[in-house]
């Protein structure tokens, strides 16, 4: 290294004393970071790490759970094969694939639209954000009881509305093959719009007011507007949105196990209903850890392709 030539540079190389000294400070502060760290590496290291390694394993053996560790025996792909010919998680993984189709694009587009109310200057605005955002934070089994009695085809609201406007015989909602299942899309997306209307909201608080002046002067409408700098701007928040819909949605279990336990029939058994089968009713976890592992790589295939669109469009703007 050559001499500092400036007073500047004498100020940036240490002297001979602070080297000295410096390499020997962070070896000996070294486990302090480690030592605040512990706890939640800990945590994280029992409560997901293990269980996750332990999924992986169980899925390449037949196991009932029932006889212990003893009646662990490895089958390599057998569940994985078996996987593959079986009609029920075909049929199951693609009610599956309905349900996401369907509530998540809803949920997102009914939370902007949401959202787009919200953020205007209307009388009792904060709380009317927390009364949407109230379904999220309820239990699942709350809803469920709710819309439970929402939905009784008897004395439940929903038919009596129908019957106002004509329409006598209303469905059986939840014990009705044909509507259970848009019922349950219903109720997901009931319990899901305020908390993406609040995400989409803190996202309209970094919104370039500016433009927004610049746009008005330049005689762009609402809808222009809305084309031109909020949709952009809110592009990775969408994307943030419909990918953690997306997981949620895939593993939603709770309002489906208590209102439905998957029927009528298997009207309503989605993907995470069957694995709840096969492992605590017909005691198979080799073949339940063998669909967990099939929805982990489905659910990975469609959140890298939306971060990929993400990442092309960034590119392309």
């Amino acid at each position: 290294m050559s001499a500092p030539t400036t007073a500047r540079d004498e100020r940036l190389v240490p002297s001979s004393t602070e080297a000295a000294v410096n390499p020997a400070r962070p070896r000996r502060h070294s486990w302090v970071p480690l030592l605040f760290l512990a706890p939640n590496l800990l945590g994280v290291l029992i409560f997901t790490l293990v269980p996750l390694v332990a999924g992986v394993l169980v899925a390449f053996t037949d196991w009932d759970v029932v006889s212990g560790l003893p009646g662990l025996r490895w089958v390599g792909l057998e569940n994985f094969s078996e996987l593959l010919g079986d009609a029920a998680f075909g049929r199951a993984l693609g009610r599956t694939g309905f349900y996401i189709a369907v509530s998540v694009p809803a949920t997102v587009l009914l939370g902007l639209a949401l959202a787009n109310v919200l953020n205007k200057p209307l009388p009792g605005r904060a709380a009317l954000r927390a009364i949407f955002f109230l379904p999220y934070v309820v239990n699942p089994i709350a809803v469920g009881t709710v819309w439970l009695i929402m939905l009784n085809p008897d004395s439940g609201l929903v038919n009596k509305v129908l019957r106002v406007v004509g329409l006598e015989n209303g469905p059986g909602w939840l014990t009705s093959s044909s509507w259970a299942l848009p019922a349950l899309m219903v109720i997901q997306v009931w319990a899901g719009v305020g908390y993406v209307a609040v995400i989409y909201l803190a996202a309209y608080q970094d919104l370039p007011v500016d433009l927004y002046d610049a746009a008005k002067v330049d005689g762009a409408g609402s809808w222009r507007r809305f084309q031109a700098i909020t949709w952009p701007a809110l592009f990775p928040t969408t994307v943030f949105l419909v990918i953690t819909s997306m997981i949620s949605t895939s593993q939603g279990f709770g309002l489906i196990a208590f209102l439905t336990q998957g029927g009528p029939g298997e009207a309503t058994t989605t993907a995470s209903f069957a694995m709840y089968q096969n492992g605590f009713l017909y005691y198979r976890f080799g073949y339940a850890a063998a669909i967990g592992m099939a929805m982990f790589a489905l659910v990975l295939t469609l959140t890298a392709v939306s971060w990929r669109v993400q990442r092309g469009r960034g590119m392309n703007a």
